[in-house]
Order: structure tokens, then C-alpha cells, then sequence
């Protein structure tokens, strides 16, 4: 009896051949494979990376698995070249780690699976990365990298902050799957990630706020682009699980949402709504929440008195000055 991954592969494999999923078509993502065909992810892994070796299918990032160009023989591997485990190199194995991420959620990211797509032993990758944590801060870090700090800063820490907040916003853009996996309590020491640590301190230097409140302006910042970004990978997920991106999902919704406002009792949720100018996207969402931030930080440097640089007391801090030392 031929092992499930087999039988799945083949199916699809006659599904391709015959012209019913035809080149370029995604393919179902291990996820959809794993709840359609009731098979484990591991299962569902090998039921890609045997299509890819028999070249009628190619990880692409951004889309996911595709059927490949005709074209391709069985038994060989796409055209694109791999390197050998004798070449392979920890940047590759980051750099494949990333783009099978971006292309199907880190939730069907493993070792296995990147193994299989650089077509060497899933053991000779752990004489580069340690395990799947050290990958994780390794992509992190090289993610974080892409977006690069000017040599000469603007002018004003205002200007500084939301410039570092929207090279985090394109960075979490490009990667979904990236917000979710960096923390705020437990923060990957990657170096990349600390130069924003850097950037924005210095952008809080001349300000007379102490440096444990520079340190809480620099993650409340983080922690704002962080939260709405999270919202990335979920949609990114739901669009490749249905098909349908967030406004066509909407739209099927409309019926429903309808009939509740209709009923009344949601009368300023149905002004709102009807509203020509609402246009919900979490961009727009991004940048309102950032201006106001910003606007809110500037009324608390505005008003710190002068003299040397103390840290504000919170509420967590005892009656007194004697949490104000660092």
C-alpha cells in the first residue's frame, strides 16, 4: 500500500497533468492538505516537496506552492539550482527559511520542509543553525536588516521615531509572519533589531525625559507597530485558506451585517458604516494610530521639566523619589 503522502501526491499530480490545476495555479498549502486529506503536516510537507522534485510544482514567495511551467520531467528537480550540502551556507538556509515563511505562514515552516526545498539531508542544516529557535532569531535578524537606517538622521526626534516606525511597518509588511515571532517581554537579541533600540534613544537625546522613559517611548513604539502588524499574518493566512482577500470576505458578510443594522439598535455603528468615507485598511489604520502617538509624546517631552534628564513616575513607582534612580 503506497504511503498517504503518495497517494495525495499523485492525485494532485493527475489533476495537473489532466489540465484541471493548470500553470501558475496555487497549489493547497500543507495546512489545507493536512484538514482536507486528514493527514499530519509532516504528511502534508512531503506531499509538496515531491511535486516540487518530480517538477510539477515551485515554491514561490508571495504565493505559495504553484503549479510549475510544463515542461518539467518527472523524477527531476526544478531548474533553479541548490546548493550541495558541501555549499550550503547558514545565509541560505536563513534566506530559504524566510521566503517559505512569507510564501506559506510560519505556522508550516520546519526544518524538514527547508531541507526539502534546498534539496539536501534535513540534519546537515544544524551544522548551521542550532534549532529552530536560533533560525528564528537568524530570520528575525535578516528581515529587521533589509530595512536600513539613512546615515544622516532628520532633523528632530520626531521626526526620527516615525521614521524608524515606518521601516518597521514596510519591514513587517514584506514579512508577516515577522511581527508575531519578535517580543516586547522576551526580546530576541538580534543586532538588527537592537539598532532601532540605538536609533531611537538617540532621537530622545536633548529631550529632558530620563533614560528608563526614553527606553519605554523606544517599546511603546515598537509595541504599537508590532500590534497592528500582528494582523498580517492572520489575513495573510485567511486569503490563502479561502481564496478571498478581506474585502471580498467582507462583501459576503454584507447580507448579514444588513440585517443587524437594520434592526436599530445599531444606529451609530450603521452611520459610521454607511459613511462614504470610511475605508477601513490597516495602513490607513497604521498611520492614524502613529500620528496620534506621536502628537501624544510630544505633549509629554513638551511638558518635562527642565534640569537634568529624570525618569516620570508611573504608578507602579512608590509614593516618593526613591524610584527615580535608575
Amino acid at each position: 500500500m503506497d504511503p498517504a503522502y503518495r497517494r495525495i501526491a499523485d492525485e494532485l499530480a493527475d489533476r495537473i497533468r489532466a489540465g484541471e490545476l493548470r500553470p501558475g495555479d496555487r497549489l493547497p498549502s500543507t495546512r489545507q492538505i493536512a484538514r482536507d486529506w486528514q493527514v499530519a503536516m509532516a504528511t502534508a510537507t512531503k506531499v509538496l516537496s515531491a511535486l516540487q522534485q518530480e517538477g510539477l510544482a515551485v515554491a514561490r514567495p508571495g504565493a505559495g506552492t504553484l503549479v510549475a511551467v510544463r515542461g518539467a520531467r518527472p523524477g527531476r528537480r526544478p531548474a533553479r539550482s541548490r546548493p550541495g550540502e558541501q555549499e550550503l551556507t547558514r545565509e541560505a538556509v536563513v534566506r530559504t527559511a524566510i521566503s517559505l515563511a512569507d510564501a506559506e505562514g510560519m505556522a508550516e515552516l520546519s526544518m524538514r520542509r527547508i531541507a526539502a526545498e534546498l534539496g539536501v539531508a534535513t540534519m546537515s542544516l544544524y551544522r548551521h543553525v542550532r534549532g529552530k529557535d536560533d533560525l528564528v532569531l537568524h530570520m528575525i535578524d535578516a528581515a529587521v536588516g533589509e530595512e536600513t537606517f539613512p546615515p544622516v538622521p532628520p532633523d528632530g526626534w520626531r521626526a526620527r521615531l516615525e521614521l524608524a516606525a515606518r521601516l518597521q511597518w514596510r519591514g513587517f509588511r514584506r514579512h508577516p509572519w515577522l511581527a508575531p515571532v519578535m517580543s516586547i517581554t522576551r526580546p530576541q537579541l538580534a543586532p538588527n533589531a537592537l539598532r532601532h533600540a540605538e536609533w531611537n534613544l538617540r532621537a530622545l537625546e536633548g529631550t529632558q525625559l530620563g533614560f528608563a522613559d526614553r527606553m519605554y517611548v523606544h517599546v511603546l513604539l515598537f509595541a504599537y507597530v508590532r500590534g497592528v502588524a500582528s494582523a498580517l499574518e492572520a489575513e495573510t493566512q485567511a486569503e490563502r485558506d479561502t481564496g478571498l482577500t478581506s474585502d471580498e470576505w467582507m462583501e459576503t458578510q454584507d447580507p448579514v451585517l444588513r440585517s443587524m443594522l437594520a434592526s436599530g439598535a445599531l444606529a451609530t455603528l450603521h452611520r459610521v458604516v454607511a459613511h462614504d468615507g470610511f475605508d477601513f485598511d490597516l495602513d490607513s489604520l497604521f498611520e492614524f494610530g502613529l500620528e496620534r502617538l506621536l502628537d501624544g509624546l510630544e505633549v509629554l517631552i513638551a511638558g518635562a521639566p527642565a534640569g537634568p534628564p529624570r525618569r516620570l513616575r508611573s504608578t507602579a513607582d512608590p509614593v516618593g523619589d526613591s524610584g527615580a534612580q535608575l
